[in-house]
């Protein structure tokens, strides 16, 4: 055990566990093999133990491999779709595929920062988005933000876990990888309940909405219906009008003519 840890820490302090990192943070963008974190937590566990690696050059390396890792999903969904390969065609990849073509088309911008903390789901989200053609730069922008913050998660729950067990910078690692693997899954559940709830009250208030536009529209019918019947009543009254009228002007008796005058008065 003693020589595992000093393994372990002598690997913390080459330079080399920089780029290493990068490069895992970069697959981990685009194939889903092992979530990226748990590198990203051991590493912090170690740097409260041991002083090495430095957070700051590991976070700076997280996060560029996490961006580029992210656009290359991306990338790769707009020119390659999303059943080229094998393990893309997976019942757990498929669903979770459709899970994001779901959401991302519901709510863009909150999935796609949300997505990054999910191992599987930041795969899928970013794929999609590519294959839908999401904004590009808007995409960009999203990814940045969401990969620092995850980076800064990750370190922190790292750094916690590491000042539990000071002394056993091994136990601190498999600490800290327990901690961010279960603090992983309630995010994801946490989202997804976040997700539907959100569903559930876009639901009611569209629901309401449509309510309220049939009794609109029902109201508007009724009054055109009363204005239909007001205007028929009217025309009747004017027809009944204009056929008392008449009538009175056919029985209306005519003046007789004045009588000629007599041929005898007239020589007169």
């Amino acid at each position: 055990m003693e020589f595992i840890n000093e393994a372990i820490l002598h690997a913390a302090g080459q330079w080399w566990i920089y780029p290493i990192l990068t490069i895992f943070c970069f697959i981990d963008g685009f194939v889903p093999i092992l979530p990226s974190e748990t590198l990203i937590v051991a590493l912090g566990a170690l740097s409260v133990t041991s002083g090495q690696p430095n957070m700051w050059w590991v976070m700076a390396a997280a996060a560029l491999g996490a961006i580029a890792g992210d656009n290359m999903a991306y990338l790769l969904g707009r020119h390659v779709g999303v059943e080229r390969f094998r393990w893309m065609r997976r019942p757990k990849v498929q669903r979770a595929l459709a899970w994001a073509r779901y959401e991302l088309d519901k709510r863009g911008a909150m999935l796609i920062f949300t997505a990054r903390y999910i191992p599987v789901g930041r795969v899928a989200v970013n794929w999609i988005a590519g294959t839908t053609a999401y904004p590009r730069r808007r995409f960009v922008i999203l990814d940045i933000f969401a990969s620092v913050t995850w980076v800064a998660y990750s370190a922190g729950v790292g750094i916690i876990a590491g000042n539990w067990v000071h002394e056993h910078p091994l136990l601190g690692v498999g600490i800290a990888i327990a901690f961010a693997i279960v603090l992983g899954i309630v995010i994801d559940h946490l989202l997804t309940w976040l997700h539907r709830w959100r569903d559930t009250r876009g639901a009611a208030a569209a629901a309401s909405r449509a309510a309220s536009l049939a009794a609109e529209a029902k109201a508007a019918h009724a009054k055109a219906a009363n204005a239909k019947t007001a205007n028929a009543k009217t025309a009747n009254a004017k027809t009944a009008n204009a056929k008392t009228a008449n009538a009175k002007t056919l029985h209306t008796p005519t003046a007789a003519p004045a009588p000629l005058a007599a041929p005898a008065d007239v020589e007169a």
